[in-house]
């Protein structure tokens, strides 16, 4: 059964929807999403921000679709909460009892805790973030002070050629086929087919360029990010965040070039990374630096890293600009802020400008919407890889890619998953999973803080760097979605969420991040599908995750904040004159159990990691794994540790080396 006038949306008119929930489900359904959502009566409302639902914007049906796209887990958990719910009288209930009734069933179990913060988060990404399909514009952008796109994409063709299956089947010869087309897979890809070796790409997802770019938060999550956009790990505790395009995540990373850091060289270097501690790896950073062009001279501060800089000013603390891979002449400040939904002016030096330009000129070839299923074993090596496509038009096929030597470099939370569906890799195959856990912080300040303008990161604090034997904390600013910002907000009632909406662009967010010790692992499910598994437990973690969140209150109140807003559920909020040490006291108690805090994670490390021993590694020093030659990993889940740092730089240099062992191999 099909509805037309849906819809999801209203965001997308011509994609019909199916019913997927009773009638009174989606009755209870209107009526939670206008919980979280409410139409207010405000003497002063010129936009009808605070007249208008979640309703009015279609949110519900948009729900409903999403959910049943996501699969029929999540559909009939979605069932069974809003059964529940309405088993209460929750639907003759007034806004007021409403609200009480979705505070006690948060309290009620975990289980329901986590049902309810998804659709919450939900309602909110939707109604804040979803563009009207005429327009392009969300209602509520002008009253809440955030500007939306500010250019059109522009007409830029598209460079490389991509492989479309003519057939059922399409059938490939190579030398070397890279799985991956990011940081790690792109460089590989680039640097054999340069020394001569023929090269196929297989990337899961898209091919966008600059022309694509509509500056729109949920077209990105749809078209260049992994599962659509954050997706929470099994337990619900950490929202994860990867790229997924031709080009991977440095399409839409906020080009903070970090180098590795001299302990955590070491480190490595005792795993078994032969040289990492020394100058032959200093080689392989220079020439990733070099061909990605990286420079200080576009890292301009807008007022959240201007705020950062203040408070750490007044506070005594490091403070310094970041360097970025960013081509100064085409560099526009105006744009850069949406860089995280993909870099209109051309500036940034991804992937896909660099070396998978320079594989696509030495001849090699690339397949888009192709998800790698297996590898190919034969007589205990690799011979090639499987796998399916599927794309916007309809059109599928078997791809497969005859080659002896192959590289996984899906990302660390897909890497894994090849391996264990191919039935290789070993006993640490999806282990010591590392995500550097980070949050975020919210101050609002008096003046408009335009964090949509300039670089998402241009400064960072390593002032927290390596506070406890080579662990500790970055504190940086976030690109600003209004989508992921809005779900992010702490919900008590729905007036209280508008009036902390109302003053977005008053805001300024400050992140942590920390070096995770702890760990958590990659499994597949029944149908092959990847599930990560992460619990924020170790104690030293904790103990760095609080220390962060009380660094960031002090940097704001520093800063001359006049509230600070943390993503804790229960958390309060601090207003100038009230005590900074009662409230430094009581964010630090706060829980971060599943859904009790927001806490993100942009990097993801360690799944297949490097190492001398085959028990607690899944590939030897240089990327080969230890029970499958031919088989080479090629991106950060390679990684024997987290690194601490943003780690495009690190990824891309541990690549470097990796295909000059298997140039040598």
């Amino acid at each position: 059964m099909k509805r037309s006038s849906c819809a999801r949306g209203y965001f997308y008119p011509d994609v019909a929807v199916t019913v997927l929930l009773s009638e009174i489900q989606r009755e209870t359904l209107a009526k939670l999403c206008d919980t979280f959502v409410p139409p207010l009566d405000e003497s002063d409302d010129p936009h009808g921000f605070w007249g208008r639902s979640a309703s009015d914007l279609a949110v519900p049906d948009a729900i409903e679709q999403t959910l049943g796209e996501a699969g029929e887990d999540q559909l009939d958990g979605m069932r069974k909460l809003l059964d529940a719910l309405a088993e209460e009288g929750f639907n003759e209930l007034s806004q007021q009892d409403r609200e009480r009734t979705v505070h006690a069933f948060q309290d009620s179990s975990p289980e329901t805790l986590a049902g309810m913060h998804g659709l919450k988060g939900l309602a909110l990404t939707f109604f804040y973030a979803g563009p009207d399909p005429e327009t392009g514009r969300n209602p509520n952008w002008e009253a809440v002070g955030y500007p939306g796109p500010q250019s059109a994409p522009p007409d830029v063709p598209k460079t490389i050629a991509v492989r479309r299956p003519s057939s059922d089947e399409l059938v490939l010869e190579a030398d070397v086929c890279v799985v991956g087309s990011g940081c790690g897979g792109g460089v590989i890809a680039g640097e054999l087919a340069g020394r001569g070796r023929k090269v196929a790409v297989l990337e899961a997802g898209g091919y966008y360029n600059e022309s694509d770019f509509n500056q729109l938060e949920l077209w990105a999550y749809q078209n260049l990010y992994l599962y659509g956009g954050p997706t929470p790990t099994a337990e619900g505790q950490i929202a994860v965040l990867a790229g997924a395009n031709l080009g991977g995540g440095s399409t839409v990373n906020w080009m903070n070039c970090l180098r590795t850091k001299p302990w955590v060289r070491e480190e490595w270097a005792g795993h078994g990374l032969e040289g990492l501690d020394g100058p032959d790896y200093d080689r392989h950073l220079d020439a990733v630096w070099e061909r990605l062009q990286v420079n200080d001279r576009c890292s301009d501060l807008n007022g959240p890293h201007q705020r950062l800089a203040e408070g750490c000013e007044r506070l005594g603390y490091d403070f310094r600009l970041i360097t970025r891979n960013t081509d100064p002449g085409s560099y526009d400040p105006e744009s850069a802020g949406y860089l995280g939904f993909g870099d209109q002016s051309g500036s940034k030096q991804s992937t896909l400008k660099t070396f998978l330009s320079d594989a696509h000129r030495e001849g090699a070839e690339f397949v888009v919407d192709c998800r790698a299923e297996r590898i190919l074993i034969e007589g205990g090596r690799a011979v090639g890889v499987v796998g399916s496509y599927a794309d916007a038009e309809g059109r599928q096929a078997r791809v497969t890619v005859r080659a002896p030597q192959v590289v996984v470099a899906c990302g660390s939370m897909e890497s894994p998953a090849l391996l264990l569906r191919s039935g290789i890799g070993g006993p640490a195959t999806g282990e010591y999973l590392r995500l550097h856990p980070s949050t975020a912080m919210f101050g609002v300040y008096d003046e408009e803080q335009r964090a949509w303008w300039g670089p998402p990161q241009a400064g960072l604090s390593d002032e927290f760097a390596n506070i406890d034997d080579g662990y500790g904390f970055l504190l940086e600013c976030p690109a600003t979605g209004i989508g992921v910002a809005a779900s992010a907000t702490p919900w008590h009632s729905g007036r209280q969420h508008k009036q902390q909406m109302s003053k977005f662009g008053n805001s300024a967010s400050m992140i942590l991040l920390i070096r995770d010790r702890g760990q958590g692992r990659v499994t597949i499910d029944g149908s092959g599908n990847a599930v990560h598994h992460y619990r924020m437990t170790d104690p030293a973690d904790l103990r760095l995750f609080r220390r962060g969140l009380v660094e960031l209150a002090k940097l704001h109140e520093a800063a001359g904040a006049q509230e600070i807003v943390t993503l804790g559920r229960k958390a309060p909020v601090w207003r100038r004159g009230d005590s900074l040490e009662a409230f430094i006291a009581t964010i630090y108690e706060s829980p971060l159990d599943p859904n009790e805090h927001a806490i993100f994670s942009a990097h993801q490390m360690g799944s297949c990691r490097m190492g001398k021993d085959p028990q607690t590694s899944v590939a030897n020093g240089w990327g080969e794994l230890h029970d499958t030659p031919g088989v080479w990993i090629g991106d950060a889940s390679a990684f024997p540790t987290a690194s601490g740092t943003n780690p495009m730089i690190t990824i891309m240099a541990l690549a470097h080396r990796t295909a000059e062992a298997m140039a040598a191999a």
